[in-house]
């Protein structure tokens, strides 16, 4: 696992990487690109030896994002890997596991503990922000980032939490969301009572102290 600068989260701990997807904004093909030899060219890979670190005494209760290098819930992904990945959460309670996935459908296939999290990554654009799992013991939680355009709202009461971030690194100043974008999904979420986490990205356009709150705080 290792220690990262996600605001939402503590660790990165990646058991499989690569994707599929080959989504325009993606940050992890891009790093993958930069380092090939550590990302088999960006290939799904199961790196079972890594399903040992969260059950390191070292790490005191934390949270965890889970494949922050791929997509896991991806449909060519194997389900015995999904299956030994959740089986690591269950043995540790004491943390939290914080999924993302772009095809959320795939949650239904699986039984997770409470401590695990589990989101919807979106990008707006009238991007479908509805749930596609049932309501569940776990938080669930949806993350629009970058935010690329009018999100559409109309189902956001079925998660817990809300995510919101700006593209960033080479390029995003020409992909800046606008004010009114995150006014619509900050009043949609206080209608719904639902906690949201602004990202740092979004400092100079919010232009206010940025609302980073936690879903059970």
């Amino acid at each position: 696992m290792n220690k990262t600068k996600i605001e939402w989260t503590d660790y990165t701990w990646n058991p499989v990487t690569g994707c599929k997807h080959n989504c325009e904004w993606c940050y992890a093909r891009k790093i993958a690109n930069r380092f090939k030899n550590l990302f088999n060219d960006f290939k799904p890979t199961f790196h079972e030896h890594r399903l040992t670190e969260p059950y390191g005494r070292q790490y005191k209760p934390s949270k965890i994002f889970v494949v922050s290098m791929g997509d896991l819930f991806g449909k060519w992904v194997p389900a015995s890997w999904i299956h030994s990945v959740i089986k690591v959460a269950e043995d540790n309670p004491q943390h939290t596991f914080q999924f993302l996935t772009k095809n959320s459908k795939r949650y239904l296939w699986f039984d997770f503990p409470k401590n695990c999290w589990i989101g919807t990554t979106v990008t707006g654009e009238k991007t479908e922000s509805s749930s596609t799992y049932p309501r569940r013991k776990t938080i669930q939680f949806l993350s629009i980032e970058p935010l690329l355009g009018e999100p559409y709202l109309g189902r956001i009461g079925a998660y817990d939490w809300i995510i919101i971030g700006a593209m960033t690194g080479h390029g995003s100043k020409k992909h800046q969301p606008k004010k009114e974008w995150i006014d619509k999904i900050v009043e949609w979420c206080g209608g719904y009572n639902i906690p949201i986490f602004m990202k740092n990205s979004l400092s100079d356009i919010w232009g206010r102290p940025l609302i980073q709150e936690f879903p059970n705080e």
